[in-house]
């Protein structure tokens, strides 16, 4: 029979889990048959007495057990007793849960249901259909809560997984010792956004629960302080920027680089040189760029749905040309075009480097969509 361990992290919750492990051990576990079921409590060394009521409980229900440790954050608590649970106590499964009965404890079966599923992480989601705030909060901390949610969901483009900052979760022990090396610097919201986020980039399977978060009633929440609130922002943009230069945006950048220059360099000659209009020097100075841009994106940046017969080297390349001078024509062009009938021709500089800003967007866009397809 493989072993859950529900891992509660406090720091003076003394009030709350004399109360939650009750619930747990008499409202939950009886409901669960194919999991041996166990606590631990990560305490912080709490002043309030906290590990004297565990270690009280521990003698009522014998699987009960306690790791103490230094005050140093959400992140190195769950660390700390993920990696217990897993050593010491041979857990397969692990749940992170708060003391402060906001995270539903009868609820804990529906975990374990989708983990038999066969997936790797489960969330519990106050934000799909389902899922509830309370609705006692100020209209200020519902705005912070919803809205910092979405943030980070926008900025990793990452829509499936509704509650990104949640505590209540499980998974099993192969997530946690694949991850743990990239989680001991992080703290409070970054902690938990982190480590989906990881879980997310290597490939486990990932479920939500949804439930209604539940109102604390004893002690004080843990909000966040701004210290926290920047540290999290600090790495969801730090990470997806990371994640678009390592992948096949990062190799695109490259390629226009490339093209940039050739696209810029022709440009610059035939308005020199010729007595062309500076919209039509960008269009022909283009075609050389596109070229270029067809054929390096085609063996580097796409090369897992690269054209492998001459058939389909030539067909994606009438397509590159059609959508890339779409592209070329009515935005970079028509930027420049555009500067000329406001401005004047001086600025013709200027105009080049707006309008291939927009063409960019365009092209990553229409390549990785329609071009080069993925399967």
């Amino acid at each position: 029979m493989k072993k859950t361990v529900i891992i509660i992290p406090t720091y003076n919750e003394k009030g709350n889990i004399e109360r939650i492990i009750p619930i747990i051990e008499k409202e939950a576990f009886p409901k669960i048959k194919n999991y041996e079921m166990e606590i631990l409590v990560a305490d912080d060394n709490s002043p309030d007495g906290t590990g004297d009521i565990v270690k009280k409980l521990a003698k009522e229900y014998k699987n009960i057990q306690i790791s103490a440790g230094e005050k140093k954050g959400l992140g190195a608590a769950y660390v700390r007793g993920m990696d217990f649970a897993i050593n010491k106590m041979g857990a397969d499964v692990v749940f992170e849960m708060d003391a402060d009965l906001q995270h539903d404890p009868k609820i804990i079966p529906q975990f374990l249901t989708k983990i038999d599923e066969g997936y790797d992480m489960v969330i519990g989601t106050r934000y799909s259909s389902g899922g509830s705030i309370p609705e006692k909060w100020p209209i200020q901390r519902k705005i912070f809560s919803i809205a910092g949610n979405l943030l980070v969901k926008t900025i990793m483009m990452r829509f499936s997984v509704h509650d990104w900052t949640g505590g209540y979760r499980a998974l099993k022990k192969e997530v946690f010792l694949k991850e743990k090396e990239e989680l001991t610097e992080f703290k409070g919201y970054t902690f938990q956004v982190s480590f989906l986020h990881k879980a997310l980039r290597d490939g486990f399977k990932i479920a939500e629960v949804p439930f209604n978060f539940g109102e604390r009633n004893i002690g004080d929440s843990k909000i966040a302080p701004m210290s926290y609130i920047a540290n999290l922002l600090y790495y969801v943009i730090s990470a997806r920027i990371i994640e678009l230069l390592n992948g096949s945006f990062g190799k695109f950048l490259v390629v226009g680089g490339l093209g940039f220059i050739i696209n810029a360099t022709l440009y610059e000659v035939l308005v020199s040189t010729t007595e062309m209009p500076i919209a039509l020097s960008n269009i022909v100075a283009a075609q050389f760029a596109i070229f270029s841009n067809y054929n390096l994106n085609n063996l580097w940046t796409f090369k897992k749905e690269k054209s492998k017969t001459v058939f389909s080297y030539f067909g994606k390349m009438a397509k590159f040309y059609l959508t890339s001078n779409v592209g070329v024509i009515m935005i970079q062009s028509g930027t420049i075009q555009l500067g000329d009938m406001l401005f004047g021709e001086e600025l013709y500089r200027l105009y080049f480097v707006i309008g291939t800003a927009f063409l960019l967007v365009w092209n990553f866009s229409i390549y990785s969509k329609f071009i080069w397809r993925k399967k």
